[in-house]
Parts: structure tokens; C-alpha cells; sequence
């Protein structure tokens, strides 16, 4: 094994996770790809040497088993998420809310789960937890319920975590994400409902900001932590009335 440090990054087969994974391997860590579809995660690691986990982060089992092949971890990405298409909570389908929360509650839960316990019994103790927010943890887009609960659970994670993990030498924070360009995110540039009713494009950002934000979270000594971080595309509508 290398000296270097080993990051687990779900979702990492598109989007965030993809550009988090690739950022982390140019920075010389051991990077563990977690998502459902081996084929993308191997496109993530692009040929570089990558530990390839494909499972679903709703599966218990799954995730038992993906963990179980890393000797160590020192951080862990919780990244993976979906979203549901805009529609007022009656229009949406019990499927498409058990859909959402299995992954992004049930998932979160599962994976923090798992690395807490890696953490808290390995040699030497520790590491850090870095869950994927959203704006969304903070205020909602409109017709978005299932979405922004589970967002603001991310957020009760992430504060009980970082409490409970003192004891361990495990840190945990979140980084919360406002209109990264990504393939979910490209709606933004053709334009996207407002609270007013009104359609508007909204600002984007490089996605490669996020995987920086993430890699500068990691680098940190466990002694430190970034409990939340909010990183936007500056003129996007949240910060003000607008």
C-alpha cells in the first residue's frame, strides 16, 4: 500500500463525483470510485489507477461489501444524489419519493454509516465525512419538495456527525453547491421556474471548483473542519431577493 491517503467518492461514475474523483487522482490520493455503473466509473478513472466499486448506495449489503475492500479510509466523499422533475407534492408519485430518499437519505445514511465505523476502528483512528448538500439545504427552488427534505436530513446528518465523531477523531462537514455545470445542472442555461412564476437563466460555474473546495476540505488536520461551506455561482438568486 501507498503512503498516500484514501478517499471513497460516490456518485463518482458523472457530474460532481466524476470531477471530484479526477481532481483527488491528479493530487497523487487513492481514490475509490462508488456508483452503480462500472463502465462509468471506469470512464471516471480515465485509465488511471482507481479502486472500481459498483454498487448502490440504497443497498445495505452493497455498501457492507464495497467498504469491506478498502484496508483504510481517510475521507469520505458523500456525494451521490438524485432529483425529481418540478411538480407541486401532490403531483408527485409515492415512487418517485421512495426513489429520491432511498438514495439520497437512505444512501447517505448507509455510507456514512459504513466510513464512521471503518474510522472509528482502524489504526490510527479517524478521518473525515464530506456530505454533498445543496443550496437546497437552505432555501427551496420551487416544486421541489422531495428534493429539499432530503437536503435539509443532509444537513442533520452532517451536524450530528460532526458531534458524534469527536470522540473518534472524526470530522465531518458539507459543502453546499448552488448551479456547478453539470449534465443536471445544464437547465440552468435555457432557463428554470423563480419564485416570482417567472422563467429565468441562472449563472453556472465550473464544476471544477467543487472538486477543489472538496480536495481543500480534505487536506485539512482532523484537529480541523469546515462544518459547512457554501460554494455558488456568485449572481445566481439566492443571496438577496432577487
Amino acid at each position: 500500500m501507498s503512503d498516500a491517503k484514501t478517499i471513497l467518492i460516490t456518485g463518482a461514475g458523472s457530474g460532481i463525483g466524476r470531477a471530484t474523483a479526477r481532481a483527488f487522482l491528479r493530487a497523487g490520493w487513492q481514490v475509490a470510485l462508488l456508483g452503480r455503473r462500472a463502465e462509468a466509473l471506469r470512464e471516471t478513472a480515465a485509465g488511471q489507477a482507481a479502486l472500481i466499486l459498483p454498487a448502490d448506495v440504497a443497498n445495505p449489503d452493497q455498501i457492507e461489501a464495497a467498504f469491506a475492500q478498502l484496508p483504510r479510509l481517510d475521507v469520505l466523499f458523500n456525494n451521490a444524489g438524485m432529483s425529481t422533475p418540478a411538480a407541486t407534492i401532490d403531483e408527485i408519485s409515492v415512487d418517485q419519493w421512495l426513489a429520491l430518499s432511498n438514495t439520497n437519505i437512505t444512501g447517505m445514511f448507509l455510507c456514512a454509516r459504513a466510513a464512521f465505523a471503518k474510522m472509528r476502528h482502524q489504526t490510527p483512528q479517524g478521518g473525515r465525512i464530506i456530505n454533498n448538500g445543496s443550496i437546497s439545504a437552505h432555501v427551496p427552488r420551487p416544486g421541489s419538495v422531495p428534493y429539499t427534505m432530503s437536503k435539509h436530513a443532509v444537513t442533520g446528518l452532517t451536524r450530528t456527525l460532526g458531534l458524534d465523531g469527536r470522540a473518534f477523531n472524526i470530522a465531518c462537514g458539507q459543502i453546499d453547491i448552488g448551479n456547478a455545470l453539470t449534465d443536471m445542472a445544464a437547465k440552468f442555461t435555457k432557463g428554470v421556474p423563480q419564485a416570482n412564476g417567472q422563467i429565468a437563466v441562472e449563472p453556472v460555474m465550473d464544476v471544477a471548483h467543487v472538486a477543489d473546495a472538496v480536495l481543500h476540505m480534505a487536506n485539512l488536520p482532523l484537529e480541523v473542519n469546515v462544518p459547512f461551506i457554501t460554494l455558488m455561482a456568485r449572481d445566481m438568486p439566492y443571496i438577496g431577493r432577487g
